[in-house]
């Protein structure tokens, strides 16, 4: 069994961003996806017709809306009570607000990973009710990278120090 990893969309303005995540999720092996505030959802499948979101949502996702399984969380707050309760660590990303370079975080137990909104990022509330937060150093001019990028750079960062604290054990 992989790394118990969960992934939690919130405010998340683009379906391009959500298609390109759910494939991340996918590759990276995540258990599930959260999807919360306006985030996009995939397509019924059952429905015979798409609107634009989701069509844009099903072009970078290419399945993997399909293959990873998800869920839409009314509340994120109670998701986050819920998650921890489950014993996950509530593990936020987000830039510039002191957090602690994601290349140095060794969870000791599941994390539910949270990211948030491309230009306003995750909300006070939230960032003060997480765990740990984590952020990606920038070395260059910009202040932050695209959602969908920084959230496959967590995700397989979190991945592959969970999978070798469990084979050294």
């Amino acid at each position: 069994m992989g790394p118990e990893i969960i992934l939690i969309l919130h405010d998340i303005r683009s379906a391009h961003n959500v298609g390109a995540m759910f494939r991340t999720a996918d590759g990276a092996g995540v258990m599930k996806v959260f999807l919360s505030g306006y985030t996009q959802t995939p397509a019924d499948p059952a429905r015979s017709w798409k609107t634009n979101a989701e069509k844009a949502l099903a072009k970078t996702a290419l399945g993997a809306e399909y293959a990873v399984p998800w869920e839409r969380a009314d509340d994120i707050h109670t998701l986050m009570q819920h998650l921890r309760s489950e014993g996950f660590a509530i593990v936020s990303l987000e830039c510039g607000k002191g957090g602690a370079d994601y290349r140095s975080f060794v969870p000791d137990r599941g994390v539910a990973l949270v990211v948030g909104n491309e230009t306003e990022g995750i909300s006070g509330e939230i960032l003060r009710e997480s765990d740990v937060l984590l952020e990606i150093p920038m070395r260059g001019t910009k202040e932050s990278l695209n959602v969908s990028v920084a959230t496959g750079i967590a995700l397989f960062s979190l991945a592959s120090t969970m999978e070798s604290v469990v084979t050294t054990e």
